[in-house]
């Protein structure tokens, strides 16, 4: 019998708060691409907002033309910024259990794909986001984290998982952080690993993060083109892993918050199965989270789901609030493929 899919959906209000006496960037100034970040180093945006899609991007269907993402996709500069997010975990039609594990409690979303076997990878997935869900970053509106923050919250699953499972289990981790930066919401990602992080905004899609694979090398240097890349027998392979190996380094990529973004995590039994250009159309047809999220599992499955499929996704709008009266007790999307609870 298949294991059954957990999913479950949410929508928070995340107002702007007043700045500590010691704020996380260093300059009152906007960044420049390229420059210096209070948060700590990051990457800069491959191409500025708007325009032509770039390469690895795919033109996302404007709502006129049947989709469903918002057509004002200017930046989030002040205002609330309302969140409303969906997300799902299934074994697949071919694995005996689910070793990824994920966390989406707002502002942090994140999932861990664990490797290593029966036993194992479970084990190094889910100590991987109890530590993020442990952290104090759960329920903290927008996120007072550094990227030097989030390397130390890293380096300890790494060290975790290590004496957990003495270097024979390793997981991939990514995720994104809402985080304020320059009096301006952002996100910021972070990634470990093959598994992904999209992102649909301005009438265009394309994947923040970047695989660390050994594919991911061949393609970069010209030795194989991505259709390739998805079909090699090596395609599984990672160059970088929590748990396991030497390189556990994570990347950082810091992006503006832009009216109707619409974020994707998603561990490699999506993206293995399911093209770019297929994701790309249900995440611009599906209006709500929850909904993109279980088609998205469903179109894994019929593609033969070899792996653990795992996804989340996340929605940005201004404005607005979740009701009126006392606010609702904070939801947090959970899942640890070792059945242990995230305070235990």
């Amino acid at each position: 019998m298949r294991e059954r899919q957990v999913h479950g959906a949410h929508a928070v209000d995340i107002t702007p708060i007043v700045p500590p006496a010691g704020p996380i960037d260093s300059s009152d100034a906007p960044q420049e691409a390229g420059g210096s970040s209070g948060l700590g180093k990051v990457a800069a945006p491959s191409q500025e907002s708007g325009g032509s899609p770039g390469p690895g991007e795919v033109a996302a269907p404007p709502a006129e033309a049947g989709g469903n993402r918002a057509a004002d996709t200017r930046a989030l500069t002040s205002g609330d910024v309302r969140l409303r997010y969906g997300f799902g975990t299934d074994v697949g039609l071919l694995r005996e259990l689910n070793e990824d594990s994920f966390v989406a409690a707002e502002p942090v979303f994140a999932i861990a794909d664990g490797m290593g076997g029966h036993e194992a990878g479970e084990v190094a997935s889910s100590i991987c986001v109890r530590t993020l869900a442990a952290s104090g970053i759960p329920g903290s509106g927008y996120a007072r984290v550094t990227v030097g923050d989030l390397e130390e919250l890293i380096e300890r699953a790494d060290h975790a998982i290590r004496d957990e499972a003495g270097g024979d289990a390793g997981t991939t981790l990514t995720g994104v952080v809402l985080v304020e930066e320059s009096a301006a919401p952002h996100w910021l990602f972070f990634n470990v690993g093959d598994s992904r992080a999209y992102r649909m905004s301005n009438d265009t899609f394309g994947q923040i993060t970047v695989d660390h694979s050994e594919v991911q090398e061949l393609v970069d240097t010209g030795q194989l083109t991505e259709e390739q890349a998805r079909t090699h027998p090596r395609r599984n392979v990672v160059t970088r892993a929590l748990g396991a190996g030497d390189d556990t380094e994570a990347d950082f990529w810091l992006l503006p918050v832009e009216q109707g973004d619409r974020l994707l995590l998603c561990s490699d039994g999506l993206s293995g199965e399911v093209t770019d250009e297929q994701i790309c159309g249900i995440l611009s047809l599906a209006g709500d989270p929850q909904d993109a999220c279980n088609e998205l599992i469903t179109a894994a499955l019929g593609a033969g789901a070899r792996d653990n499929v795992t996804v989340i996704v996340v929605d940005a709008t201004s404005g607005g609030t979740a009701g009126s009266g006392a606010p609702a007790a904070p939801v947090r999307g959970f899942f640890a493929a070792d059945g242990v609870d995230p305070t235990g």
